[in-house]
């Protein structure tokens, strides 16, 4: 019986620390943050690649995503077993050290209330670096409407990105899984988009489609389940997420965003990329704060949701 429910219990003990990790300390910023050395790793492969011809590109591509998913998670799943065998404990607490490099969530909601806080005081300048720190964009061509609208952008995917699908690889592939997917995904933000990657990145940028295709989805279910708890617009979101989710570029983002513009009964835009969501109240720093709640809420449901995961799946295998 003991060794029956042992994989349960690692498994929900990994998961208790990791987010207990992120509720203590967030996401310090570091260059010394596994993701931050995983990029700078990446970007001296990137600095190498070939930048011609489209074919060479695409090849070069596919191997640097394969080998950097191979690379962090067989990388991980030496080091817990070899932590294993020295204490059980120790791979526990290792475990959860790596798992919560995975995901963030803490940060993301700290620069968003920073951004609401001084975009209400100050204005789109004063809000530059918070701000930054959640969209790549043009931050000094935002009105301060565009800016609140970014900030709950940025909310909205990012709940899929950085923490629903970390963990929900945690749940079914364990660890080196988590980071597997954290690897695919820093990969396509780092060069998974049209222009000077257009094709070095592309294989990056469609594996990351690939991941995200589950966790996008459940993520705007979780959120639609939290807007009707937060007393928003819980109809509204489930009738714009339908709508307008494949007005974005990306298969999965619009999913997220345009549920949680419809929850907010407002339209979220991208200039020259895409609307989401139907004119009316307009995006404003307090709409952030209303954004921020209704992301906690679908944060706390995600837990849930993993930990009820991770005890039966460990039972089913």
């Amino acid at each position: 019986m003991e060794t029956f429910f042992r994989p349960v219990l690692v498994s929900a003990a990994v998961l208790a620390m990791a987010l207990g990790l992120e509720l203590l300390v967030g996401d310090p910023v570091s260059r010394w943050h596994p993701v931050a050395l995983f990029g700078r790793v990446m970007g001296l492969f990137i600095d190498r690649a070939p930048a011609a011809p489209p074919g060479s590109q695409l090849f070069s591509g596919l191997a640097l995503v394969a080998g950097g998913a191979t690379l962090v998670s067989v990388g991980c799943a030496v080091l817990l077993r070899t932590a294993g065998g020295a204490h059980p404990l120790i791979a526990i607490a290792l475990g959860a050290a790596l798992l919560k490099t995975s995901f963030s969530l803490r940060q993301l909601q700290d620069e968003a209330a920073r951004t609401g806080t001084l975009l209400a005081r100050e204005g789109v300048t004063a809000a530059r670096g918070p701000l930054s720190a959640l969209v790549s964009r043009d931050i000094d061509e935002l009105s301060p409407s565009l800016a609140a609208s970014a900030a709950v952008e940025s909310l909205a995917e990012n709940l899929s990105d950085s923490f629903v699908a970390p963990l929900l690889y945690y749940v079914f592939l364990g660890v080196p899984g988590a980071l597997a997917y954290r690897a695919i995904n820093t990969l396509d933000a780092m060069i998974g988009y049209h222009g000077r990657y257009e094709y070095l990145g592309r294989a990056a940028a469609k594996l990351d489609d690939v991941a995200s295709y589950i966790p996008a989805r459940i993520t705007a279910a979780l959120l639609v389940i939290s807007a009707g708890l937060a007393g928003a617009n819980g109809l509204q979101a489930v009738t714009i997420g339908i709508r307008d989710h494949s007005r974005t570029a990306s298969p999965n983002s619009g999913w997220p965003m345009a549920v949680m513009a419809g929850a907010l009964e407002t339209q979220l835009e991208k200039p020259g990329y895409y609307r989401l969501g139907n004119p009316g109240r307009m995006p404003d720093p307090m709409m952030i704060q209303d954004a921020i709640g209704i992301v906690r809420l679908a944060a706390a449901l995600t837990c849930m949701l993993v930990f009820v995961a991770a005890i039966m799946v460990p039972l089913v295998r």
